[in-house]
């Protein structure tokens, strides 16, 4: 039986550094140039020939200012700062390439939905349906105080709030305009004065609920997708239950290949709660790759490497990311999880009560066989992808958000050594045009499924006026 083709995504930031703590000060390294719009040009068509699916983009809206009380650390170090905005570069990047998805993150916490569902149909129609919405909810405080929150919102409440964010854009997007609203009548028997859109068939969303009220209608012609592909990283258990109910692809996490085989598991039970279909979650995790030529060569290129990693840069993340100040701790003593008001799945992930091992930060960050805390895989061709193969069976999921380690050299390596490699163990999806949702999941049509939640805003047929209920 052939095995199903990996999902790769190259994933990265619009930031000097982002898990690559310290690699800016290497000489291979570009990322001072993601201010430029042909560094993301390049990397993009870079991607794109190494047959990648997307383009992943992480992002947020506050800086790293929990290690030792403010952001001078993650200042100096580069730590995710300075950080641009990552929707604004999409449309270039999407004009030079025809295949290659984009996975954006934007925060349902601070955005409007009425607005950022146009932006997101903008972007549709711009990459010919080739656009991805990965859902947050922040966790910096540093974000809430800047947009006029004295502190976040609790933990499950921006949950809470995302979910009806998305029910607010489901509506927008799918039950708004009927597929031929638009008509561009320039003049007709029917129709003598001409008639551009049909005013029947565009409807108010007349939403009301606890966070927004949005009467609607939405203010743009739908788009090849109509829904951005929902990816998702929630890690909690309310995390993983939005998860659930709404990812098309979750990026998961965990120490290690058990732990995030149990994130894979859990996630995929309380989606059968939510009456989705087996295979309608795509699960991935992040992965960085080191490979040359030789096995020694690839290890050698990896000591190099590490020999610029900033362990300080890395916990000042792990303190904004999860509320805890670890300046003052003990590097070598355990990680113990706590309820925090930010990412409390990463402390769970170092505290696992399923697992028998206690995690220090000093071994959470370097480990001898890792980039920081990312699973590294290193060696020739073969090696790597042997390992990702078996990567992938350990922890049931279907393919990788690679992490550059200096950019665009990572993604140029995986391109040359690796995607041949995949491609002569049929590992790869036939590269074709198409709307992204198609691609990854073989579908006929590139709305969302009868089984996700977005189909139940839908109309039911051409032609109605009445929007699923």
């Amino acid at each position: 039986m052939p095995k199903k083709p990996i999902l790769l995504n190259g994933f990265t930031m619009n930031t000097v550094s982002h898990l690559n703590y310290g690699l800016w000060r290497h000489p291979e390294d570009q990322t001072y140039r993601h201010t430029e719009l042909s560094y993301w040009v390049e990397l993009a068509r870079t991607l794109e020939a190494g047959r990648f699916d997307a383009i992943f983009i992480a992002d947020a809206v506050g800086l790293l200012d929990v290690y030792g009380g403010g952001p001078a650390t993650s200042l100096r170090t580069g730590a995710q700062s300075p950080v641009e905005d990552p929707l604004l570069i999409v449309a270039a990047m999407a004009t030079a390439t025809k295949r290659l998805g984009f996975g954006v993150t934007v925060s349902a916490t601070y955005e409007k939905p009425y607005l950022l569902a146009r932006k997101f149909t903008t972007l549709d129609h711009a990459t010919e349906g080739r656009i991805a919405w990965n859902v947050v909810t922040s966790q910096l405080d540093s974000a809430a105080r800047n947009l006029g929150l004295t502190e976040q919102l609790p933990h499950d409440e921006r949950y809470d709030r995302a979910d009806e964010f998305l029910e607010v854009v489901y509506k927008l997007w799918q039950g708004s305009w009927e597929d031929d609203a638009v008509q561009r009548d320039r003049g007709s028997l029917r129709h003598p004065q001409g008639l551009y859109t049909d005013p029947k068939k565009v409807h108010q969303i007349d939403h009301r609920g606890r966070y927004f009220t949005v009467p609607g209608p939405h203010l743009s012609e739908p788009s090849p997708q109509r829904v951005p592909v929902m990816f998702q990283a929630g890690g909690s258990p309310r995390g993983q239950r939005f998860a659930a109910r709404h990812a098309e692809v979750a990026f998961v996490a965990g120490a290690d290949a058990p732990g995030l085989r149990r994130n894979v598991a859990q996630i995929k039970t309380l989606a059968r709660a939510e009456g989705r279909g087996p295979d309608a979650i795509k699960f991935i995790s992040a992965l960085a790759v080191v490979v040359a030529e030789d096995d020694e060569q690839a290890q050698r290129k990896f000591a190099d490497y590490r020999s610029y990693f900033d362990l300080e840069g890395a916990v000042t993340h792990l303190s904004a990311t999860t509320g805890v100040d670890f300046s003052t701790f003990d590097w070598d003593a355990p990680i113990r999880c706590r309820e925090t008001n930010s990412n409390r799945s990463i402390l769970r992930m170092f505290d696992d009560p399923e697992s028998d091992r206690l995690w220090t930060l000093r071994q959470a960050f370097s480990r001898d066989d890792s980039f920081g805390r990312i699973k590294t895989l290193v060696g020739r061709p073969k090696t790597v992808a042997d390992q990702l193969e078996a990567w992938l069976e350990e922890t049931d999921t279907d393919g990788i958000n690679l992490i550059h380690i200096v950019s665009p050299g990572s993604f140029r390596d995986f391109a040359e050594w690796v995607t041949p490699e995949l491609e002569r163990r049929g590992r790869l999806a036939e590269p074709r045009t198409g709307a992204l949702r198609s691609r990854l999941f073989s579908a006929d049509a590139p709305i969302p499924p009868h089984d996700h939640p977005a189909a139940r805003h839908a109309f039911s047929h051409a032609g109605s006026t009445e929007p699923r209920s």
